[in-house]
């Protein structure tokens, strides 16, 4: 049972990336899916969630309007498009899968950092 995280990358401010989370061994479309970042010496922050049937997603305010959730049950994969990026954004990006309330399933993380 694991999460794959890919996508990361340089990338000027004001650009474009998107990440994706491959996930193996578990029932892909019944679980939350969520992605979270960590920057160096600050506490990892959650992103973004979307529920099991890819309608119901829920935004932080810091990447509201910005950054657009998505999932695809057929390819078992969740994926965080990421628009204007900031340098305020570089950070370690994880994926997570929620079981019973609780992000229980971790990806190993894609780094994403922005130039100025």
């Amino acid at each position: 049972v694991q999460l794959q995280a890919s996508g990361g990358g340089l990338v000027q401010a004001g650009g474009s990336l998107r990440l994706s989370c491959a996930a193996s061994g578990l029932t892909f479309g019944s679980y939350v899916m969520g992605w979270f970042r960590q920057a160096p010496g600050k506490e990892r922050e959650f992103l973004a969630r979307i529920n099991w049937d890819g309608i119901g997603t829920y935004y932080a305010d810091s990447v509201k309007g910005r950054f657009i959730i998505s999932r695809d049950n057929a390819r078992n994969t969740v994926y965080l498009q990421m628009n204007s990026l900031e340098p305020e954004d570089a950070a370690v990006y994880y994926c997570a899968s929620r079981s019973g309330g609780t992000w229980s399933l971790w990806g190993q993380g894609t780094l994403v950092t922005v130039s100025s």
